[in-house]
């Protein structure tokens, strides 16, 4: 409750409470194209190629102006995506060892570059390595005014453009087909992928970006099959992270608060790849014992049926043994075919006649024959 009450009474809390949450909802938003387009390490790629353009900009600005360090971070990490995908393009090199390479080379080149800042005698150049792993605390109001500028100009082009980047992501050949320039389209999306990137290197780092941009469409995904609930979705999951993260590391003394946003995040994607239904790995696991089970009913019922036709008596009724035996590949124990038995005559789909004599009725030789997998008569197929 008292955390609660801090959000309207501190006023650094709420600045940097607003700015995470826009971070999450931009980065959460744009993310879900990075994933769905299978350019999940675009992130990291960007995020670390914006560092030698931070260092560029500071030695030509000679001061750490916040508009002027994240625009040099842009055209760096731009000119990193261009360059990747060239040499994609016109070379034989595959798109995962293009953006490998060029992280390296743009990584390397910026820590050069902080190493020369830190040797030149100006007082000025404190602080840059914040953008290494963000720097939350030290978000002012207008870096959140700038947040927000740069979120609505971000969300405004998918919403207008939204047809076409779903195209561009899911059919990109169908769209080049009826008309569509999807090259032009792919520019757009990737300006907008580093812009979302760019604008979070204060919050939560050159090294941890990545997370931020690729944790809530992954979380997201595992909740549902349409883009635009998946594009929401992610978009609130990233705010939550932000905003809980924020607080977490207000009640913790010296705690960070760009790592603790991308620890949150990472619990949500855990808990959505156990718990999300259809695709949760809980509910994965409980289905398959389900059809494991519905399995070796049918199987049985279909023993039940082949030995049925193979007397004058559809309903003529046989001992364990002769099930048992009748079942080929598959053996069960006496103490199981008796349990599964009394489950399928509580279905009312085969009758006990006599102790431990069972047979397979109409409603059995019904459901059977709705099977496909059962070669009637004779055997069926697993």
């Amino acid at each position: 409750m008292d955390l609660l009450l801090n959000i309207f009474s501190d006023y650094t809390l709420r600045i940097v409470a607003l700015g995470s949450a826009l971070l999450g909802i931009t980065s959460g938003a744009i993310g879900c194209y990075a994933v769905l387009r299978k350019q999940s390490l675009i992130g990291d790629a960007v995020s670390h190629a914006a560092l030698p353009g931070i260092g560029l900009s500071f030695l030509l600005i000679g001061s750490k102006n916040t508009e002027w360090l994240l625009l040099g971070a842009f055209i760096s990490g731009w000119i990193a995506t261009f360059a990747i995908g060239k040499i994609n393009r016109l070379s034989r090199i595959k798109y995962d060892n293009a953006l490998a390479m060029s992280l390296a080379v743009f990584f390397g080149f910026g820590l050069v570059i902080l190493t020369y800042i830190q040797k030149i005698p100006n007082s000025n150049q404190a602080g840059l390595e914040k953008f290494l792993f963000g720097q939350a605390s030290t978000l002012l109001q207008r870096d959140v005014v700038l947040m927000g500028i740069v979120a609505f100009f971000t969300l405004l082009p998918i919403i207008v453009f939204w047809k076409e980047f779903k195209l561009l992501s899911f059919d990109p050949n169908f769209a080049d087909t009826i008309g569509f320039s999807t090259k032009k389209l792919d520019i757009l999306l990737t300006t907008l992928i580093v812009i979302s990137i760019i604008v979070g290197l204060q919050t939560v780092g050159v090294i941890l970006m990545s997370a931020m941009l690729i944790a809530p469409a992954v979380a997201a995904r595992q909740w549902t099959d349409r883009l635009s609930v998946m594009v929401i979705l992610s978009s609130i999951l990233g705010a939550i992270a932000g905003i809980c993260g924020t607080f977490i590391s207000s009640s913790i003394r010296n705690m960070p608060t760009g790592p603790i946003i991308v620890v949150v995040i990472t619990i949500i994607v855990f808990v959505s790849l156990l718990v999300a239904p259809n695709r949760g790995l809980i509910w994965k696991k409980i289905r398959e014992a389900k059809n494991k089970k519905e399995i070796n009913s049918n199987r049985i019922l279909s023993i039940l049926y082949a030995l049925s036709v193979k007397h004058d008596n559809p309903y003529h009724p046989h001992d364990l043994n002769t099930i048992i035996h009748g079942q080929n590949r598959v053996k069960h124990s006496k103490k199981y075919l008796r349990k599964e038995l009394k489950k399928l005559k509580i279905s009312g789909l085969v009758g006990e006649y006599e102790s431990n004599l069972w047979a397979i009725n109409e409603k059995g030789i019904d459901k059977i024959k709705g099977l496909d997998y059962i070669d009637r008569g004779e055997s069926y197929h697993a």
